[in-house]
């Protein structure tokens, strides 16, 4: 049965979040606030947890969720590596809507789906989520939601969508709908790598640029555009029909990025999500 703790309530939050951290170390998914929307997550080094919480959105490996981190060291920990450029990204956006999508660190034991070996990586501006991740570590976060119908922005629009697939909600009140930026980092390292905009949200190209100058790659700026459109397009197909949610449209380069609209997540772009992996 799902249990829901109002985190307005200091008692409530102290229980949610212990209870939240207990049922994610048995592989069980809990919904948290994040800055962008709801996500669900999962411990990210229990490829059976992950696998749970694609099952409860109805996604497959093709879209394997972001990872939430509490602090600029885990990113560290997670990648294989981190450009100078991206640690200037971290200090000027992080904690905030930007999801990073780095090379992952090789020796990293989990499995959160068909990643090409690549990890999308955020650090969310939200107290709640921010206690949580310090409890617990990285974790797995798309956006509350199924598959092609809107990210949630309140506790009561997640567990309308994912019922008792998620076994704790924390409710940290109503949260923005503005998705996080995913940016593809990961080409850095190559011969005249730049970084690439897979999908735009709550940071801007201008912001962006303003740090990354010439490395911002402007050739993906009208595939970006086409995947918004196609995404919106399929809410609206789902908004329709929400007996039959159409698939969220994802950028190849974005496997490893979806914490949707959280975090589509990113909309994930596709979070990934997303955004609210949140």
């Amino acid at each position: 049965m799902s249990r829901i703790y109002d985190c307005a309530q200091s008692a409530q939050l102290d229980t949610g979040l212990k209870l939240a951290a207990s049922s994610l170390g048995r592989g069980e998914l809990v919904v948290i606030p994040t800055d962008t929307v709801y996500g669900v997550a999962a411990d990210a080094f229990s490829p059976a947890a992950v696998r749970a919480l694609l099952a409860a959105k109805g996604r497959g490996r093709q879209q394997p969720p972001p990872v939430l981190v509490a602090d600029v060291g885990t990113l560290h920990a997670l990648a294989e590596s981190v450009p100078e450029i991206v640690t200037e990204l971290v200090a000027a956006f992080w904690p905030g809507g930007l999801t990073i999508v780095l090379n992952a660190q090789p020796s990293l034991a989990w499995d959160l789906g068909d990643t090409h070996g690549t990890v999308a990586v955020r650090m969310p501006d939200n107290p709640i989520a921010l206690a949580l991740l310090r409890e617990t570590g990285p974790l797995a976060v798309s956006s509350a939601n199924l598959t092609g119908l809107p990210s949630a922005t309140s506790a009561a629009d997640a567990e309308l969508m994912l019922g008792t697939s998620v076994h704790i909600y924390l409710d940290g009140g109503p949260v923005g709908q503005t998705a996080s930026t995913i940016i593809d980092a990961s080409r850095l390292s190559g011969p005249g790598g730049k970084v690439h905009v897979l999908r735009d949200g709550a940071v801007s190209r201008e912001q962006l640029r303003g740090i990354l100058g010439d490395l911002l790659a402007e050739d993906d700026e009208a595939a970006a555009t086409e995947a918004a459109a196609t995404e919106v397009a399929a809410s609206e197909a789902a908004a329709s029909a929400p007996t039959t949610p159409a698939a969220d449209a994802v950028s190849p380069a974005s496997a490893a990025a979806a914490p949707d609209a959280e975090e589509g997540s990113a909309s994930e772009p596709t979070e990934p999500e997303a955004g609210a992996g949140g």
